[in-house]
């Protein structure tokens, strides 16, 4: 299997996590690391509305719950290492 290291996701489901996603995304901007939330699936924007969808429910978890987080190849180990701590200091922000 290749990877491609485009992006990167997180689910930060609040039961399982002990945060939800938008503390977490705060969390981590005020340490100038940027993350966003997971693209809307096209099955829930107003513009498909009218048009049947099959499935939906792992595309709208990860909206719901997911975050998108700094990747790529040349992310460093230092990069890395300030991603994680960022995330884990977002469960002590509880």
């Amino acid at each position: 299997m290749s990877q491609t290291r485009w992006l990167s996701i997180i689910t930060a489901d609040p039961a399982a996590f002990g945060t939800g996603r938008a503390t977490l995304r705060l969390t981590l901007e005020v340490e100038h690391i940027e993350a966003r939330p997971v693209w809307k699936p096209m099955h829930l924007q107003p513009v498909f509305q009218q048009y049947e969808s099959v499935g939906g429910g792992v595309a709208a978890a990860l909206f719901r719950d997911g975050l998108c987080l700094p990747s790529g190849s040349n992310l460093s180990e230092n990069d890395l290492s300030r991603v994680v701590e960022g995330a884990r200091g977002s469960k002590r922000c509880r």
